[in-house]
């Protein structure tokens, strides 16, 4: 016989599912396609590209430079106590910066935003508060909304996280069809593993030994 805590924990996997889907889908119908086409171009156009945010948003920057470096776009993570002690020399005029703030107004990055106005560097800033000081300094804003997170508490960014990566994801998607990359390309840069295997003919050749 199940204990309530394991019937309440058998609940929450459905429920998470759910809440996991339900913001992707929410994100789509809010979303303008043409401001996804207009940071693809401007990611495009950059010599070089950063990007920062604390907590669940840094770790989806680091997995947005992560897909920038697979199509052979030159991208760092500048980690908001780094960025602060030099690692802003990365980025010059003409470039690149993307932050991360569900917020808006997340503290450690408005050093880092006051330095890329300097340096004339172009800013992408992803948030749900597009009044805040991060999105009203920015050249483009990119919303999110996440009404509810997995856990009962509503606290961990969860679906938040989750709705960060999707769009980065499509981004990415989006400069692959726009610049013409190819697989070719990305089996030069990947490889390892078993992707790199498959891109690069590794698994067939095995099997037809």
């Amino acid at each position: 016989m199940k204990t309530n805590a394991e019937k309440a924990a058998l609940d929450r996997i459905g429920c998470a599912f759910d809440i996991e889907a339900n913001a992707v889908m929410h994100e789509k119908s809010i979303i303008d396609p043409g401001l996804i086409i207009r940071t693809a171009k401007m990611l495009m156009n950059a010599p070089r590209i950063g990007a920062s945010g604390c907590g669940h948003s840094g770790i989806a920057c680091c997995h947005f430079v992560h897909l920038m470096c697979c199509i052979d776009r030159s991208a760092r993570f500048l980690s908001p106590a780094e960025a602060n002690h030099g690692a802003m020399g990365f980025l010059q005029k003409g470039d690149v910066m993307l932050f991360a703030s569900r917020g808006g107004m997340t503290e450690e990055l408005l050093p880092l935003l006051d330095i890329c106005k300097t340096k004339k560097v172009n800013i992408i800033t992803l948030t749900e508060n597009t009044e805040r000081t991060l999105a009203q300094n920015a050249d483009i804003v990119l919303p999110f909304s996440v009404e509810k997170e997995t856990d009962k508490y509503n606290c961990q960014g969860t679906a938040s996280f989750t709705v960060q990566c999707v769009l980065f994801d499509i981004i990415q998607a989006v400069m692959i069809e726009l610049s013409g990359f190819e697989n070719k390309n990305f089996a030069l840069n990947h490889p390892g593993g078993a992707v790199g295997k498959r891109l690069t003919g590794e698994t067939d050749r095995k099997a037809n030994r």
